[in-house]
């Protein structure tokens, strides 16, 4: 049995303002043509299908469309929501395209939804785990403390009483840890602090293979089994030395799990070029097939430049972002480094007055800072 694993579409997302929504249609369409080569069984959606909870109605038509192309192929369609997507608009729907093989849990009703796919080998359990909060599971089981995400997947998945014995898949969008490296993660991502939304890849040993979403770059967390599939196009510049994929899985029988990567080439790529600004506009007739590419310009120019943006856009005019690396803005980072690092030696007065020659380019007199300092005084304390 063969299954595709891709995740973190973000249909509708803005780069930079730029609308993505081109490159999405196109990848999509590499999608298909990947599943015409490959005659899968079905193809697993890992979560975050939308950027946003309320999508805008173009982004719904590229997802119908999708969803549409592979019903018309008979491939069976396994979805769960994300972080970015909106559980109940997700899942509408649902219990009708059930009946066409599109299988959808947008939102947690105190059970996984569980789909049976059979072969020559037996049963092929398929579980499917919306994402979830604390807050979202704790009514389902209140003879439980569930107070973190760990907590509440280990909770479900205990409830299931899966059979360990037959071949079991989980679909979920979550924030997963395990071994010795740390996840990689991206800009484009939405990152909770303080690890609270971590869940250890070992909750997850019952399972065959679990088809993650969340991370944007594909990498496998504690074991080759628990797999992010990554985006499927680049949304931010620290993904730009990404390669992006999606994950091919063929099964046999229990324990016969082969595991590969099949490219994805999108319409544009997302990268960055650094050097002086002549030498990057005189350098682009040697590859004007990638003029049309999202570019980040890192500027080493040491003197000033005159409307680099529009100098640049004329060769690259899909240009995103212009940063500087140079004298200036290293003394720059170093001076704010410093600044950072004398803050718990400094008074609040010292503070406010480094504030204010910094907003009007002139100290405060003697008669301000003496104002100040009763203001100060007033509020507990903070003289020199």
């Amino acid at each position: 049995m063969k299954l595709l694993h891709i995740a973190d579409l973000h249909i509708g997302k803005r780069v930079n303002e730029f609308s993505m929504l081109e490159d999405q249609k196109y990848i999509l369409k590499e999608i298909l043509k990947i599943a015409d080569e490959h005659n899968p069984l079905g193809i697993i959606m890992a979560g975050d299908i939308y950027d946003k909870s309320v999508p805008p109605g173009e982004a719904v038509e590229v997802l119908d469309d999708f969803l549409t192309e592979l019903a018309a192929r008979k491939i069976q369609v396994f979805i769960v929501s994300g972080n970015h997507d909106s559980p109940e608009r997700l899942n509408f729907g649902s219990r009708i395209m059930q009946h066409t093989g599109v299988y959808i849990a947008g939102t947690f009703d105190g059970r996984l939804k569980h789909i049976v796919l059979n072969d020559e080998f037996g049963p092929l359990n398929i579980y499917l785990l919306p994402f979830i909060k604390p807050a979202v599971v704790s009514p389902h089981f209140q003879d439980q403390d569930i107070q973190s995400y760990e907590d509440a997947v280990k909770a479900i998945i205990d409830h299931e009483k899966i059979d360990p014995q037959e071949r079991n898949i989980l679909v979920a969008h979550q924030f997963i840890t395990g071994g010795s490296k740390e996840p990689e993660r991206c800009d484009s991502e939405t990152i909770s602090l303080g690890g609270l939304d971590n869940i250890d890849a070992a909750v997850f040993d019952v399972f065959d293979y679990v088809a993650l979403g969340h991370l944007h770059g594909p990498q496998s967390i504690g074991w080759e089994t628990v797999r992010y599939a990554g985006s499927p196009l680049k949304y931010s510049f620290s993904e730009a030395r990404h390669h992006k994929s999606l994950t091919m899985l063929q099964l046999g029988d229990k324990g016969a799990l082969d595991i590969g990567t099949v490219p994805l080439h999108p319409f544009r790529d997302m990268r960055e070029i650094k050097g002086p600004l002549h030498e990057l506009i005189g350098t682009h007739g040697s590859s004007p097939e990638n003029d049309q590419d999202y570019i980040r310009a890192i500027l080493t120019d040491e003197g000033e430049l005159y409307d680099a943006i529009g100098q640049l856009r004329q060769v690259y005019p899909n240009i995103m972002r212009i940063d500087f690396d140079n004298s200036r803005s290293i003394e720059e980072i170093n001076s704010k480094s410093a600044a950072y690092g004398d803050v718990a030696q400094k008074s609040p007065l010292e503070l406010f007055e480094e504030f204010y020659l910094k907003q009007n380019n002139v100290e405060m007199t003697a008669e301000e800072l003496g104002m100040m300092e009763e203001v100060f005084e007033d509020a507990g304390g903070a003289g020199k």
